[in-house]
């Protein structure tokens, strides 16, 4: 999965997350890449750093959300709450799940777990459509 930095064309800057950058070019045409705060699928990439993080860089982003951010984020919250309620968890059984059900050994039906990286990337590889749930830091009891 890679993760780019997206604006749209009212100025809202927010991360999208695929499989490569022909997955990307492939939704953008088609229009399915929209901005989160204000829905217009007039999306670009932004310029992008390399992601180097420590947990004290990300103590100061964190803390330097503004209110259009924070809303952004309760926005997300709601969708990852939604998800959970309207799917069923199947731990770390994801990978296995989601490929059955891409494959018809299952009926289909919305599913959610955890994945290791390299179970995201085979997913990825063998078609079977996915996307990271935020986990966010009162999610985790």
């Amino acid at each position: 999965m890679i993760k780019f930095s997206l604006q749209c064309d009212n100025g809202h800057a927010f991360d999208g997350w695929f499989r490569n950058n022909e997955d990307y070019e492939a939704q953008a045409e088609r229009k399915l890449v929209a901005c989160p705060a204000c829905g217009s699928p007039h999306v670009g990439k932004s310029l992008m750093a390399p992601a180097v993080s420590t947990g004290r860089k990300r103590e100061k982003i964190a803390l330097a959300a503004g209110e259009e951010q924070r809303q952004v984020l309760a926005k997300l919250k709601e969708l990852a709450e939604k998800v959970r309620a309207n799917a069923d968890y199947v731990g770390d059984r994801f990978a296995e799940e989601a490929r059955k059900i891409h494959f018809g050994e299952v009926e289909a039906r919305g599913i959610y777990g955890e994945a290791t990286r390299e179970e995201a990337v085979s997913l990825a590889e063998d078609g079977v459509e996915f996307m990271p749930i935020p986990v966010f830091p009162d999610d985790r009891n």
